[in-house]
């Protein structure tokens, strides 16, 4: 059994092979008033793959925030792949944090998180599995 519950080594293997043909794009960082960087944010990256694409921000905090679809669901499960269990896992609904207009997947290896929805492991697997068609 992979490192990731629930995740044959076939399919981690699977998830990998698709994690090594996303190309990756910057976009700078969001300005607040005064032209000031927001401070919990390190990076933000677009990941493409097939025709899809997810805005993925790499947080300061180490924890992640990506779109909640296939290829961002792909992109965490990577992430966990790399890193090991979260500590905490939540669903954001449309339009409720900037920058994420059809919701967002956040994952935190630090403090809960305490705003979303959780979200089960399992439900993430099965999304990022629409990213390797």
């Amino acid at each position: 059994m992979s490192p990731i519950d629930g995740v044959s080594d076939g399919l981690l293997e699977r998830f990998r092979a698709a994690g090594e043909r996303i190309a990756w794009r910057e976009e700078a960082p969001p300005a607040r008033k005064g032209g000031k960087r927001t401070p919990s944010l390190a990076r933000i990256r677009i990941a493409h793959l097939h025709d899809e694409e997810a805005r993925v921000e790499e947080r300061r905090d180490g924890g992640r925030r990506v779109d909640s679809g296939p290829v961002g669901a792909l992109v965490l499960l990577l992430e966990i792949d790399r890193r090991g269990p979260v500590r905490s896992l939540r669903a954001h609904p449309a339009g409720a944090l900037p920058g994420f207009g059809q919701g967002a997947i956040e994952a935190s290896w630090e403090a809960p998180l305490t705003d979303g929805t959780d979200v089960p492991l399992a439900d993430l697997v099965e999304l990022a599995r629409y990213a390797l068609a």
